[in-house]
């Protein structure tokens, strides 16, 4: 059961740094406020209120006793200036008749019941009060032998009115100490929201400019991470520049090979194989090295893919290959134009080399670029779509991904949309051949 409840308390609290720092600053300050005010509204509140209506209470039964013991003054001039100068009450006599109907009682009053308790101890008469009616002025009526004593009094007289301040001022302070929080709060999140987008765009191949800001925890993370960038760039550096030796060393020598090869006379089949040969080593090494370097390097830039996709539809169609292109929403998106045109035409090729037709549509939404290429070709099986996205795969039934080539093309091409933190998925063709789709974010 606990485990339950902290799984779906857990599930409806906010997932956001910002909004639980809040949350840790505001629920202590709550329930501090709130044993606070019940406290007040129970220890002083009340007590003060009951104090006061017993002294209200006890000068009208002093009244009553004076008025019941002193007859002489028939018409309670004296009682009521008595009242009126030592009190603080305006009195009067009414005639004798029935108390008014009790008036609507108020759902949340300290003031009636206590002054209701009091009278009821200490007078012990008939009694009536009106605590609505004028907000400022509580009116008291008693039935007595002669008559109905009606008092007036002031409501401060018998009630803690100011109790209000300490309310308003406790929720000002806190309003003021929770909008001091908050732009703290903000000064110190800002930071980590930089420094996660900094991440978000080095992963996404973007040079983005980040300098370590904050609270010391916030700029040590920061400088480990721009330590991790310059390693990782440092790695890439030399690892572009082992590749490019190499592939010099290389070319050098399958050039020394056609060359030699365009110098022979004799034009024979075996010549012919062999010249295929290094033809077929030239462009297999050109794959590797693509493949291993990874188009590192290139800078992101804004793209039209509707420019790059009708590139893309003129070489299919220059094959034969009917080519349909579709775009929705804004073209542009901030890319590595050349390393994301491979990607896009690895897929392409891909859809050349087994389909007839091809369908090319691009969308865009202000969150993520998608990117589907359909044909109608023979399709992978299911079980075999990771797969192929392995270097060096090549299938040998129903349909090979990479025919004639180095199985790399579709290992190329997730390289890249993985490099631009997007992904590419393999997936059934509504024109019943393989759909290979691409999403990256923009």
């Amino acid at each position: 059961m606990w485990r339950r409840a902290a799984r779906w308390i857990g599930k409806r609290l906010p997932k956001g740094l910002f909004a639980r720092a809040l949350i840790i600053i505001i629920a202590p300050m709550v329930i501090l406020q709130s044993v606070l005010a019940y406290a007040f509204m129970e220890r002083h509140w009340q007590t003060v209120t009951r104090r006061l209506s017993a002294a209200v209470t006890q000068d009208i039964a002093a009244l009553i006793d004076v008025a019941e013991s002193y007859p002489q003054d028939k018409d309670y001039e004296t009682l009521s200036r008595i009242a009126s100068d030592r009190l603080g009450l305006d009195i009067e006599m009414l005639p004798p008749g029935p108390l008014p109907p009790p008036a609507p009682k108020p759902f949340f009053s300290i003031l009636d019941s206590t002054l209701s308790r009091e009278i009821r101890t200490q007078i012990g008469r008939p009694y009536w009060i009106d605590t609505v009616g004028r907000s400022n002025i509580i009116e008291v009526r008693i039935q007595l032998d002669k008559g109905v004593l009606r008092v007036l009094t002031r409501r401060s007289q018998a009630y803690a009115s100011n109790s209000h301040i300490f309310l308003m001022w406790m929720l000002g302070t806190s309003f003021v100490l929770l909008s001091i929080a908050v732009i703290f709060l903000r000064n110190q999140i800002r930071p980590i929201l930089k420094l996660a987008a900094a991440a978000e765009s080095f992963g996404k191949g973007r040079d983005t400019d980040f300098r370590p800001r904050g609270a010391r925890e916030v700029r040590q993370a920061g400088h480990a991470f721009i330590e991790m960038r310059r390693r990782i760039e440092r790695a890439m550096e030399q690892r572009t520049a082992m590749l490019n030796g190499v592939s010099h060393d290389l070319r050098t020598i399958l050039t020394r090979f056609k060359l030699s090869l365009a110098l022979m006379d004799e034009d024979t089949p075996e010549l012919d194989a062999l010249k295929k040969d290094v033809d077929e080593m030239s462009r297999m090494l050109e794959a590797y090295l693509s493949f291993a370097r990874g188009d590192a390097g290139e800078q992101s830039a804004p793209t039209d893919m509707g420019w790059l996709l009708e590139e893309l539809k003129a070489d299919a169609e220059r094959q034969g290959h009917a080519t349909e292109v579709t775009v929705s929403g804004d073209p542009v998106a901030t890319v590595r134009p050349d390393a994301f045109k491979r990607c896009i035409a690895n897929l392409v090729t891909n859809a050349v080399r087994h389909g007839n037709r091809i369908a090319i549509t691009a969308a865009r939404d202000p969150r993520w670029l998608t990117i589907t290429v359909d044909d109608d070709g023979p399709g992978v099986p299911p079980d075999h779509r990771e797969e192929v996205f392995k270097p060096f795969v090549r299938l040998d039934e129903a349909r090979n991904v990479d025919e004639g080539g180095t199985g790399l093309g579709l290992a190329i091409a997730r390289d890249i949309a993985r490099s631009h933190g997007g992904d590419v998925v393999l997936g059934e063709s509504p024109m019943g051949g393989l759909r290979a789709l691409v999403r990256v974010p923009v």
